[in-house]
């Protein structure tokens, strides 16, 4: 039973449980149907389709789904090693030296994580693809070189704009780590004797180990679920991975829609989610051998870089420059030319603002306007639905409420597109004769609000948990409703937090575009579909305008985020 006071008619409870029941019936619902429909063969609901096992034979037996998997494992490896090799790095010098300039760092690697993915993949294919890549040309132009010299599309390409786009989440995870160790190991070290480079290997990266393997599960389980960059670079070359895959199957351009395969495929990504979500999980809870950090007794050393300093500041400028600003450069030399051509006096004489008055303004409007009313909507109604899973979870004394706790989680196990999916099979086969959605703004909310409960509910379950109960009890002694505690205790303590997550869900929302490629049509087209759509029929200049413009709509809202982020001492992650 839940608990609520004996003699008024407090509804809080009763409409926060059938909130959380009903969105958990919808996630549940996401999966089960895709399930469902990879045992059916024709159009799910018609007369013709029949139960069937056909359609897992036909996914295993097709020599190009190994292809698929094998480049999806390479590219996730690369996302790997390329994120590690620049984030690790990174973090142990803000973290562990006495680095200048440590705020810049966070703050280009917070911004970072909130500038799309495609606008960085669409830099680099416009600077190293085959036929057209600057410095391709450059090469061909200026020594003879035939063919493409540095090719960007490829798997290796790909991982490595991926790798640049994540290293920002292994700096934060890896931070973290870094920033709790103990430094009297690496003292004790010192003083018997051991180098730099000795205490580092022996002591300093097995303790940050489990933390590092833990941010390389995440971040590989992302890379295998990763579209927009493998969709930018290796779509128009015929390089899939499960999600560009997954895509195709449901969108063909020579045939019709394969349901049943895409849905087939679908549980195989949900099981191969499961085993890296169990791995990763297996990693955390094995995190506790490795504490080391003793109270009081903890004093955090800063190693003295000297001369090196510079050398480190190569290092990050390096980065800074490759993973965000040379790309984006590269997109606005593109917007500002009648046709895309080397840097020369003769292309800077023809640079100008022409090609954004031609731009199709009327499509980007209808983009915008769609894009604006998810970015309102999406983190309003997620965040409300995350206080109602929170206080069940954490306040209520319903049997089995850690299952909803659960079910709330399993948006960030599953990949997101593994959602879409089910909301376009769902929206397709399963409701449409009672309420046509596919097409509409609203089906796109539900599925984004699907999409980020999981960290909706983790920001409010760790912001309630240090509520202490004494003080909703006070609220409630004095008269005051569930919602009146809600409304006037809980929200207003938990206003940093509830603010901070409410930006960057609102900036998430901007930039996203996996689930709106597979649910999006002429009706409720995005403003990152209208870039999609533009870049697959070559009109990359209006697509790198269109980006650019969109970039300059999200610089006020990344700031805006990180000065409430920073005044709030909310942890940017």
């Amino acid at each position: 039973m839940i608990a609520a006071r004996k003699g008024n008619r407090d509804f809080g409870p009763r409409v926060f449980l059938g909130a959380v029941i009903a969105a958990s019936v919808v996630i549940v619902s996401l999966i089960v149907v895709v399930v469902w429909l990879s045992f059916r063969d024709g159009m799910a609901g018609s007369a013709d389709a029949v139960w069937t096992t056909a359609n897992y034979p036909e996914m295993f037996l097709n020599p190009f789904t190994y292809r698929v998997l094998w480049n999806t494992v390479e590219f996730s490896l690369v996302v790997l090693l390329v994120s590690l090799g620049f984030g690790v790095p990174a973090a142990w010098l803000v973290e562990r030296t006495d680095l200048p300039g440590k705020n810049i760092v966070f703050t280009f690697m917070a911004v970072g994580l909130l500038i799309p993915g495609f606008a960085a993949a669409m830099g680099w294919l416009l600077l190293l693809h085959p036929r057209i890549g600057l410095i391709n040309v450059w090469f061909e132009t200026t020594f003879g070189f035939s063919g493409a010299t540095i090719n960007i599309a490829t798997i290796l390409g790909m991982g490595w704009v991926q790798g640049l786009n994540l290293a920002p989440i292994a700096f934060i995870m890896t931070a973290a780590v870094f920033r709790a160790m103990d430094p009297s190991l690496e003292e004790a070290a010192e003083m018997s004797g051991a180098s730099f480079r000795s205490t580092l290997r022996t002591v300093t990266l097995p303790l940050a180990w489990p933390g590092v393997l833990a941010a390389g599960i995440y971040i590989f389980t992302i890379g295998f679920s990763a579209f927009d960059v493998p969709a930018i670079i290796g779509w128009s070359n015929r390089i899939f991975t499960f999600s560009t895959y997954l895509v195709l199957q449901l969108s063909p351009t020579e045939a019709l829609p394969r349901y049943g395969t895409a849905a087939a495929l679908s549980v195989l990504f949900i099981g191969l989610a499961g085993v890296f979500s169990w791995w990763y999980g297996r990693m955390q809870a094995r995190a506790h051998r490795f504490q080391v950090v003793r109270g009081k007794a903890y004093r955090p050393k800063l190693l003295k870089l000297g001369r090196y300093k510079w050398a480190a500041w190569v290092l990050l400028g390096f980065y800074f420059c490759v993973s965000k600003i040379m790309p984006l450069i590269v997109l606005c030399w593109a917007s500002v030319l009648p046709y895309f051509q080397l840097p020369s006096a003769n292309a800077l004489a023809s640079a100008s603002l022409d090609r954004y008055w031609r731009l199709p303004w009327d499509l980007i409007g209808e983009g915008f306007g769609n894009t604006a009313i998810l970015m309102f909507l999406t983190p309003t109604f997620t965040l409300a639905l995350a206080l109602c899973f929170s206080w069940i979870v954490l306040r209520s004394r319903v049997v089995g409420r850690q299952w909803f706790d659960f079910i709330a989680f399993l948006p960030h196990a599953v990949p997101s597109i593994v959602f879409g999916i089910g909301a376009l099979l769902i929206s397709l086969f399963v409701i449409e004769a009672i309420v046509p959605a596919f097409g509409t703004v609203w089906l796109l909310l539900a599925v984004f609000i699907v999409g980020r409960i999981s960290y909706a509910t983790r920001m409010t379950n760790s912001g309630m948990i240090q509520i202490h109960k004494e003080l909703e009890e006070c609220g409630q002694v004095s008269g005051a409703s569930t919602m009146g505690v809600l409304r006037e205790i809980v929200v207003p303590l938990l206003a940093p937090t509830l603010l901070n997550a409410w930006l960057w869900m609102a900036l998430m929302t901007f930039r996203e575009l996996t689930l709106a490629v597979l649910l999006t049509t002429r009706d409720n087209m995005t403003l990152p579909v209208v870039i999609w759509g533009l870049w697959q029929g070559s009109g990359y200049g209006d697509a790198s305008a269109i980006t650019i413009l969109m970039l300059g709509v999200m610089i006020p809202l990344v700031s805006l985020y990180w000065f409430i982020a920073r005044k709030s001492s909310v942890k940017v992650v």
